[in-house]
């Protein structure tokens, strides 16, 4: 297995050098042509086990990660994320093997049934990721607990800044010209966007989440802010939520709808919206035909999720009856957010290791890692589709959204204070 081993990696690595240690003893190099720009650092990985080679030769997609986790693959030069940037930033797909292909086949065929989201199966889906202590967040988000793209305005921008600039950037494309219109903030998070609109736009806001962590969270905040007669939060799945509402917000919850929801989810959408209601959804994308779920994302990290070609996405709206009146891609600012948050992670490890346990901080390291090369490298980016019922709803031109976003500005300073977690 070694042998293969090494064959894998050198069809694979054919730009930039590695160094590998087999469980045995033996050493090998497998190097491609000189990167240009500077010279990378070094990197050396050493496996424990025969079964970690074997299983990376099988089914790289699903092992590699397992391999990090389960400490069988080990880092002696360089970090994971040094080793993921050079597997992903290759020329060709790191899928070669034989194995390989045809397990990524067979998820290809049953991605409809991992896909497959009714309510109760979407609730456990949640819990598995985000009703897990709570205190994990915190070492890693920004204050305000965003957990999706930040929006980075400049070169260097912190975190804190680009997640309100991102809160900045989806209320001016809501179109909030006027106070009192009624929200609905579908996957409200822990609170930070649905207090954002309410503070600084005067809207009267309804988030629906299903997960009870955030939830008890947001609910905590709005009321610390004076906010409960402004916004409120339930635990309701999208479903079975009742209208009408002049504006609908959905950012980094499309990814758990699932293929076959797609349709469900914009008719609903549309009978939930006022004639003259704007939608804007906030949703990681891809810019490559429809595909899979990577399998350790899916296993570990988010299951039943999937990240859609805006192929698979824009037929459904069509059919649904809304129109779609401006559509923005976020190109590399979900990479810079996650490099943030895998910096931050780590400079909180121990904490994080006292909160769970080793293993789960080498999965967790290697979650952040894998997708931000993801976005780096492979093709991944962030849609901003903004919808209506009539195309008379939204400006003429895109002027507004600076206008907007200035007067944002200007409401923000006013207010003075940064909003933060309950307790801080």
């Amino acid at each position: 297995m070694e042998r293969l081993l090494e064959t894998l990696l050198r069809r694979v690595v054919v730009d930039g050098a590695l160094k590998v240690t087999t469980a045995s003893g033996r050493t090998f190099t497998v190097k491609g042509s000189p990167r240009a720009g500077p010279i990378p650092e070094p990197l050396a990985v050493r496996f424990t086990t025969a079964e970690a080679e074997r299983g990376i030769v099988l089914d790289p997609e699903l092992k590699l990660g397992e391999a990090y986790m389960d400490g069988t693959l080990v880092m002696e030069e360089g970090s994971i994320a040094d080793l993921l940037a050079l597997l992903m930033s290759q020329p060709a797909s790191f899928n070669p093997s034989v194995p390989a292909k045809a397990f990524h086949v067979l998820r290809r065929l049953g991605r409809r049934i991992a896909q497959f989201n009714p309510p109760e199966r979407s609730r456990r889906n949640v819990a598995h990721h985000y009703d897990i202590d709570g205190r994990l967040y915190s070492l890693f988000l920004d204050h305000d607990r965003q957990y999706s793209c930040a929006y980075f305005e400049h070169e260097g921008q912190s975190l804190d800044d680009a997640q309100l600039a991102k809160k900045r950037h989806i209320a001016a494309k809501l179109v909030l010209d006027r106070p009192g219109l009624k929200v609905l903030d579908i996957g409200s998070g822990w609170g930070g966007l649905a207090l954002y609109l309410a503070e600084m736009a005067g809207a009267e806001v309804s988030g629906v989440t299903l997960s009870q962590e955030q939830l008890a969270l947001a609910t905590a905040r709005a009321d610390e802010r004076g906010l409960a007669g402004h916004v409120s939060f339930s635990l309701q799945d999208y479903r079975d939520v009742e209208g009408p509402f002049d504006r609908i917000v959905s950012v980094g919850m499309f990814e758990h709808v699932g293929v076959d929801h797609y349709g469900a989810f914009f008719r609903k959408a549309r009978s939930l919206l006022k004639d003259d209601g704007v939608m804007l959804l906030h949703a990681i994308g891809r810019s490559d035909p429809p595909g899979v779920t990577n399998p350790f994302i899916a296993k570990y990290i988010f299951p039943g999720g999937y990240i859609p070609a805006l192929s698979e996405v824009t037929p459904h709206i069509e059919k649904s009856g809304l129109v779609v009146t401006d559509i923005e891609l976020l190109r590399l600012h979900y990479a810079e957010t996650l490099k943030a948050w895998r910096q931050r992670f780590l400079a909180r490890r121990e904490e994080a290791a006292r909160l769970t346990d080793e293993r789960f901080c080498r999965m967790w390291e290697f979650y952040l890692a894998a997708s931000e090369m993801g976005f780096r490298h492979q093709g991944l980016n962030v849609f901003q589709i903004q919808l209506a019922r009539r195309q008379e709803a939204v400006p003429l031109t895109r002027g507004y959204i600076a206008e907007a976003e200035a007067r944002l500005r200007w409401a923000e300073a006013a207010q003075g204070a940064p909003l933060r977690l309950a307790g801080e």
